[in-house]
Protein backbone atom coordinates (compact mmCIF):
# COMPACT_ATOMS: atom_id res chain seq x y z
CA UNK A 1 0.00 0.00 0.00
CA UNK A 2 1.41 3.26 -1.16
CA UNK A 3 1.16 6.95 0.51
CA UNK A 4 -0.53 9.18 -1.65
CA UNK A 5 2.22 11.14 -0.79
CA UNK A 6 5.43 10.55 0.78
CA UNK A 7 5.16 11.29 4.89
CA UNK A 8 5.75 13.91 6.53
CA UNK A 9 8.68 13.65 9.75
CA UNK A 10 8.49 15.40 12.61
CA UNK A 11 8.82 15.23 16.64
CA UNK A 12 6.31 14.33 18.99
CA UNK A 13 5.55 16.42 21.55
CA UNK A 14 2.68 14.82 23.03
CA UNK A 15 -0.46 12.86 22.66
CA UNK A 16 -3.35 13.72 24.39
CA UNK A 17 -7.11 13.33 24.65
CA UNK A 18 -6.51 10.18 23.14
CA UNK A 19 -7.23 11.31 19.13
CA UNK A 20 -4.58 14.22 19.23
CA UNK A 21 -0.96 14.77 19.29
CA UNK A 22 1.08 17.66 18.49
CA UNK A 23 4.30 17.59 16.28
CA UNK A 24 6.84 19.83 15.97
CA UNK A 25 7.52 19.12 11.67
CA UNK A 26 11.13 18.90 10.24
CA UNK A 27 10.09 22.45 8.64
CA UNK A 28 9.71 23.83 11.97
CA UNK A 29 6.17 24.09 12.42
CA UNK A 30 3.85 22.67 15.14
CA UNK A 31 1.06 20.57 13.88
CA UNK A 32 -1.75 18.93 16.05
CA UNK A 33 -2.65 15.66 13.87
CA UNK A 34 -5.36 13.38 14.47
CA UNK A 35 -3.92 10.16 16.42
CA UNK A 36 -6.04 7.27 14.98
CA UNK A 37 -5.57 4.73 17.53
CA UNK A 38 -7.70 4.13 20.72
CA UNK A 39 -5.11 1.89 22.45
CA UNK A 40 -2.56 3.03 25.27
CA UNK A 41 0.29 2.90 22.76
CA UNK A 42 2.10 1.26 25.23
CA UNK A 43 5.69 2.36 24.98
CA UNK A 44 5.26 4.47 21.62
CA UNK A 45 4.17 8.21 22.77
CA UNK A 46 8.02 9.07 24.42
CA UNK A 47 8.07 12.89 23.92
CA UNK A 48 10.94 13.54 21.14
CA UNK A 49 10.23 10.72 19.12
CA UNK A 50 10.31 10.90 15.13
CA UNK A 51 7.52 10.33 14.27
CA UNK A 52 5.58 10.55 10.04
CA UNK A 53 2.55 12.34 9.15
CA UNK A 54 0.02 11.78 6.17
CA UNK A 55 -1.59 15.26 5.38
CA UNK A 56 -4.89 15.60 3.27
CA UNK A 57 -5.72 18.51 1.21
CA UNK A 58 -9.64 17.91 1.82
CA UNK A 59 -11.58 21.57 2.89
CA UNK A 60 -13.82 19.53 5.39
CA UNK A 61 -10.96 17.79 7.95
CA UNK A 62 -10.52 19.95 11.19
CA UNK A 63 -6.91 18.73 10.84
CA UNK A 64 -4.78 18.46 7.95
CA UNK A 65 -2.50 15.73 9.32
CA UNK A 66 -2.76 12.25 10.45
CA UNK A 67 -0.28 10.49 12.77
CA UNK A 68 1.09 7.07 10.59
CA UNK A 69 4.44 5.90 12.32
CA UNK A 70 6.89 6.58 14.76
CA UNK A 71 9.99 5.14 15.48
CA UNK A 72 10.59 2.77 18.03
CA UNK A 73 14.52 1.63 19.47
CA UNK A 74 14.61 -1.56 21.46
CA UNK A 75 18.22 -1.50 21.70
CA UNK A 76 18.35 -3.13 17.77
CA UNK A 77 18.49 0.32 16.25
CA UNK A 78 15.24 2.47 14.80
CA UNK A 79 12.67 0.96 13.52
CA UNK A 80 9.11 2.35 12.15
CA UNK A 81 6.21 1.25 13.96
CA UNK A 82 2.73 1.53 12.30
CA UNK A 83 0.25 3.17 14.63
CA UNK A 84 -3.04 3.87 12.58
CA UNK A 85 -5.55 1.01 12.87
CA UNK A 86 -7.15 2.37 9.97
CA UNK A 87 -5.01 0.61 7.85
CA UNK A 88 -4.73 -3.01 8.48
CA UNK A 89 -7.96 -4.01 6.66
CA UNK A 90 -7.01 -2.55 3.92
CA UNK A 91 -3.59 -3.78 3.85
CA UNK A 92 -4.99 -7.52 4.52
CA UNK A 93 -7.31 -7.19 1.40
CA UNK A 94 -4.37 -5.97 -0.64
CA UNK A 95 -2.15 -8.73 0.99
CA UNK A 96 -5.13 -11.60 -0.22
CA UNK A 97 -5.46 -10.19 -3.80
CA UNK A 98 -1.50 -10.15 -4.07
CA UNK A 99 -1.54 -14.07 -2.77
CA UNK A 100 0.58 -12.96 0.18
CA UNK A 101 -1.12 -14.95 2.61
CA UNK A 102 -1.89 -18.47 1.14
CA UNK A 103 -4.21 -19.60 4.15
CA UNK A 104 -6.83 -17.34 3.16
CA UNK A 105 -6.30 -17.84 -0.38
CA UNK A 106 -8.62 -19.06 -3.66
CA UNK A 107 -11.73 -17.36 -3.16
CA UNK A 108 -13.25 -14.74 -5.57
CA UNK A 109 -15.36 -12.55 -3.49
CA UNK A 110 -13.82 -10.42 -0.99
CA UNK A 111 -16.20 -7.66 0.94
CA UNK A 112 -15.55 -5.33 3.49
CA UNK A 113 -17.40 -4.07 6.84
CA UNK A 114 -20.12 -6.68 5.71
CA UNK A 115 -23.17 -6.66 8.96
CA UNK A 116 -23.39 -10.54 10.84
CA UNK A 117 -23.76 -12.01 13.71
CA UNK A 118 -26.86 -11.10 16.42
CA UNK A 119 -25.06 -7.30 17.40
CA UNK A 120 -25.39 -5.90 14.48
CA UNK A 121 -21.73 -6.13 14.16
CA UNK A 122 -19.79 -5.52 11.08
CA UNK A 123 -16.86 -8.47 9.79
CA UNK A 124 -13.91 -6.97 8.64
CA UNK A 125 -13.47 -9.12 5.70
CA UNK A 126 -16.22 -11.75 4.32
CA UNK A 127 -14.25 -14.02 1.78
CA UNK A 128 -16.81 -16.36 -0.02
CA UNK A 129 -16.79 -18.41 -3.68
CA UNK A 130 -14.18 -20.80 -2.87
CA UNK A 131 -13.77 -24.42 -3.55
CA UNK A 132 -14.65 -24.64 -0.16
CA UNK A 133 -18.65 -23.91 0.59
CA UNK A 134 -18.35 -22.64 3.70
CA UNK A 135 -17.98 -18.52 3.51
CA UNK A 136 -15.07 -17.05 5.44
CA UNK A 137 -14.75 -14.65 8.05
CA UNK A 138 -11.79 -12.54 8.78
CA UNK A 139 -11.51 -10.32 11.86
CA UNK A 140 -8.36 -8.15 12.14
CA UNK A 141 -6.22 -6.66 14.55
CA UNK A 142 -3.43 -3.95 14.42
CA UNK A 143 0.04 -5.03 16.03
CA UNK A 144 2.00 -2.65 17.58
CA UNK A 145 3.01 -3.73 20.61
CA UNK A 146 6.85 -4.61 21.60
CA UNK A 147 8.31 -4.71 24.94
CA UNK A 148 10.75 -7.17 24.57
CA UNK A 149 13.39 -7.06 21.32
CA UNK A 150 11.52 -8.93 18.26
CA UNK A 151 8.70 -10.05 20.68
CA UNK A 152 5.38 -8.14 19.48
CA UNK A 153 2.04 -8.77 21.59
CA UNK A 154 -1.33 -8.40 21.78
CA UNK A 155 -3.41 -6.36 23.40
CA UNK A 156 -1.65 -2.84 24.65
CA UNK A 157 -4.31 -2.49 26.98
CA UNK A 158 -7.81 -4.04 28.35
CA UNK A 159 -10.06 -4.27 25.36
CA UNK A 160 -13.76 -5.65 25.51
CA UNK A 161 -14.42 -5.06 22.34
CA UNK A 162 -11.50 -7.25 21.36
CA UNK A 163 -12.80 -10.33 23.43
CA UNK A 164 -16.33 -9.72 22.06
CA UNK A 165 -15.25 -9.98 18.60
CA UNK A 166 -13.21 -13.37 19.57
CA UNK A 167 -16.92 -14.69 20.71
CA UNK A 168 -18.49 -13.81 18.06
CA UNK A 169 -16.26 -15.72 15.17
CA UNK A 170 -16.45 -18.56 17.65
CA UNK A 171 -20.25 -18.07 17.04
CA UNK A 172 -20.04 -18.18 12.86
CA UNK A 173 -18.09 -21.42 13.75
CA UNK A 174 -20.47 -22.77 15.46
CA UNK A 175 -23.30 -21.79 12.42
CA UNK A 176 -20.70 -23.75 9.91
CA UNK A 177 -19.13 -21.14 8.81
CA UNK A 178 -15.17 -20.84 8.83
CA UNK A 179 -13.49 -17.74 10.87
CA UNK A 180 -9.85 -16.58 11.35
CA UNK A 181 -8.34 -13.84 13.19
CA UNK A 182 -5.47 -12.10 11.35
CA UNK A 183 -3.34 -10.11 14.08
CA UNK A 184 -1.14 -7.69 11.93
CA UNK A 185 2.06 -6.31 13.10
CA UNK A 186 2.87 -3.08 11.81
CA UNK A 187 6.54 -3.17 12.85
CA UNK A 188 9.75 -4.41 10.49
CA UNK A 189 11.04 -6.01 13.46
CA UNK A 190 9.04 -8.14 14.56
CA UNK A 191 10.08 -12.15 14.72
CA UNK A 192 7.51 -13.81 17.08
CA UNK A 193 3.82 -13.04 18.69
CA UNK A 194 2.30 -13.52 21.61
CA UNK A 195 -0.53 -12.47 23.69
CA UNK A 196 0.30 -9.90 26.38
CA UNK A 197 -2.19 -12.01 29.18
CA UNK A 198 -0.61 -9.69 31.83
CA UNK A 199 -2.51 -6.76 30.35
CA UNK A 200 -5.54 -8.46 29.86
CA UNK A 201 -6.27 -11.66 31.11
CA UNK A 202 -9.88 -11.75 30.04
CA UNK A 203 -8.51 -11.33 25.93
CA UNK A 204 -6.07 -13.75 26.83
CA UNK A 205 -9.43 -16.87 28.37
CA UNK A 206 -11.02 -15.35 24.87
CA UNK A 207 -9.03 -15.84 22.79
CA UNK A 208 -8.05 -20.06 24.07
CA UNK A 209 -12.02 -20.47 23.97
CA UNK A 210 -12.07 -19.16 20.31
CA UNK A 211 -9.29 -21.54 19.45
CA UNK A 212 -11.03 -24.43 21.31
CA UNK A 213 -14.68 -23.64 19.35
CA UNK A 214 -12.39 -23.40 15.91
CA UNK A 215 -11.48 -20.15 15.30
CA UNK A 216 -8.05 -19.72 13.17
CA UNK A 217 -5.13 -17.40 14.17
CA UNK A 218 -2.46 -16.04 12.24
CA UNK A 219 -0.23 -13.48 12.41
CA UNK A 220 1.81 -11.53 9.34
CA UNK A 221 4.17 -8.94 9.77
CA UNK A 222 4.78 -5.54 7.59
CA UNK A 223 7.90 -3.68 5.55
CA UNK A 224 7.14 -0.21 6.90
CA UNK A 225 8.42 2.95 4.93
CA UNK A 226 7.64 6.50 4.62
CA UNK A 227 6.26 6.04 1.03
CA UNK A 228 4.51 2.63 1.67
CA UNK A 229 3.51 -0.22 3.82
CA UNK A 230 3.75 -3.77 2.87
CA UNK A 231 2.51 -7.52 3.94
CA UNK A 232 5.72 -9.69 3.70
CA UNK A 233 5.78 -12.74 5.97
CA UNK A 234 4.19 -14.73 8.72
CA UNK A 235 5.02 -14.27 11.56
CA UNK A 236 5.23 -17.39 14.33
CA UNK A 237 2.51 -16.98 17.55
CA UNK A 238 4.45 -18.72 20.23
CA UNK A 239 3.23 -18.82 24.17
CA UNK A 240 -0.46 -18.63 23.50
CA UNK A 241 -1.68 -20.99 25.84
Amino acid sequence: MKFATPLIPGKLIQRYKRFLADVLTAGGVTVTATCPNTGSMLGLTTPGSTVWLSESDSPTRKYRHTWEMIENDLGTGPHLVGINTGKPNALVAEAIGLKVIPELAGYASLRREVRYGDENSRIDLLLSESKDPRPCYVEIKNVHLMRQAGLAEFPDCKTERGAKHLRELSSMVAQGNRAVMVFLVQRGDAETFRLASDLDPAYATAFQAAVAAGVEMLCYGCRLSPSEIIVDRRIEMTDLA
